[in-house]
């Protein structure tokens, strides 16, 4: 009997086990076909719908209505307004130059110092000729007094007065001239010094110890650093419309993050036979000038300003020939197709011809992976307000960081 019952226990375990098997591998098949199906749908990117785009109030840019400035293009070099290009006016051997190029000058140092013997020599000789023509005088002078004392009393005749009146005058005469030749004596000899005519940088230094300097030589140049235009260049058929007083917004070269402004000065009456361009001056708005001479401008004399739609450059797609711009309308993007003018050189901005109206928003740095009709939900601000903390700045959404394209 309980060989029996042992037998009937096993056989039904045996049942119960092959049961379970059969199941398994129904269930393994199930899992595997939902798992295809899935990789399935994720392989089919493009029936995927777009991510809702979050995106605060920083992220997005209001087009609005600003003053363009446009005009002809100036181009030219910066120059100072006072400059000196010493030459030499006494024919001398240099013997020291006391500056070198850069160095800072006031007015009445010397610059450079030319060898005078030869001068002092020569003013020495004038000198004396001086003395001795003063003395001729005086001499002569008595003589006459006493002619004329004698011519009086009838003791001389009148041609014996008339003749001391003579030499009275020759003798003036000859001092005159003497006094004359000290005179240029001393001024040729303080030329042996060569100063500087106003406080100012030693520009370019021509000569050496030991030169021999000719009279017109070049010796040194002077320049004064606080007096530094724009000396440019317009196109003869746009002159028209340059007058003086204007704005000109300008940069110059070595000074790329620089933009430089000033005023139209003066323009020229005559055009370069050459050339065809007109001179125009223009100085510089206040102290904010370079240093160096010589550098190259480039920039634009605003003539006309008018009242444009501008978007900014960072705002910009640029796709070969086409420009377009992400505008939020409602809870969606759009991408939308401009006609761009002409920049604004102050600001850095482009003019919007059509595309945009005066309060649409566009996205302020678009990406490329944004699509159109893409959701749009606007989020918090990013930025924290003053005194909440760091709770308050790492609940704030992150922003994307999706790279722009075209």
């Amino acid at each position: 009997m309980l060989r029996k019952t042992l037998l009937a226990l096993a056989v039904a375990s045996a049942l119960v086990a092959c049961g379970k098997s059969s199941k398994e591998p129904e269930k393994a098949g199930a899992s595997a076909s939902a798992t295809a199906a899935a990789s399935k749908d994720g392989k089919d990117g493009k029936n995927a719908t777009p991510a809702v785009l979050s995106l605060a109030p920083e992220d997005l840019l209001t087009i609005e209505s600003n003053a363009l400035a446009s005009g002809p293009v100036i181009t030219g070099s910066v120059q100072p307004e006072r400059k000196a290009d010493l030459r030499a006016e006494v024919s001398a051997v240099v013997l020291q130059v006391m500056k070198e190029n850069g160095e800072a000058v006031k007015k009445g140092d010397i610059l450079v110092r030319l060898d005078e013997t030869s001068i002092r020599d020569a003013l020495n000789s004038a000198d004396e000729a001086t003395r001795a023509a003063q003395q001729s005088l005086e001499q002569a002078t008595r003589m006459f007094e006493r002619q004329k004392t004698l011519r009086s009393s009838g003791m001389v005749s009148t041609q014996a007065l008339e003749d001391s009146e003579i030499r009275r005058n020759n003798a003036q005469s000859e001092l005159a001239g003497a006094k004359s030749r000290s005179v240029a004596a001393h001024q040729q000899l303080t030329r042996t010094l060569v100063r500087a005519p106003f406080d100012g940088i030693v520009s370019e230094r021509k000569v050496s110890n030991g030169d021999t300097a000719a009279i017109g030589k070049e010796l040194i140049k002077v320049i004064d650093p606080v007096s530094m235009r724009f000396e440019g260049l317009v196109s003869a058929d746009k002159i028209g419309v340059v007058k003086v007083g204007q704005q000109v917004r300008f940069r110059i070269n070595g000074y790329q993050n620089r933009d430089f402004s000033g005023r139209v000065k003066r323009v020229d009456p005559s055009a370069n036979p050459v050339t065809r361009q007109v001179e125009v001056l223009v100085e510089f708005a206040g102290k904010d000038m370079p240093g160096v001479a010589g550098l190259y401008a480039e920039g634009r004399v605003e003539s006309d300003i008018s009242n444009s739609l501008m978007i900014p450059d960072s705002a910009l797609v640029v796709s070969g020939d086409q420009s377009y711009t992400w505008r939020v309308n409602g809870k969606a993007l759009s991408k939308v197709a401009l006609n761009i003018g002409v920049r604004d050189p102050r600001t850095g901005q482009w003019e919007v011809r059509s595309g945009l109206a005066a309060g649409d928003r566009v996205l302020r740095v678009p990406n490329s992976g944004y699509k159109e009709g893409q959701g749009v939900e606007l989020a918090a601000s990013k930025v924290a307000p003053a005194g909440n903390g760091a709770a308050q700045a790492s609940a704030a959404p992150a922003p994307s960081t999706a790279p722009k394209g075209n």
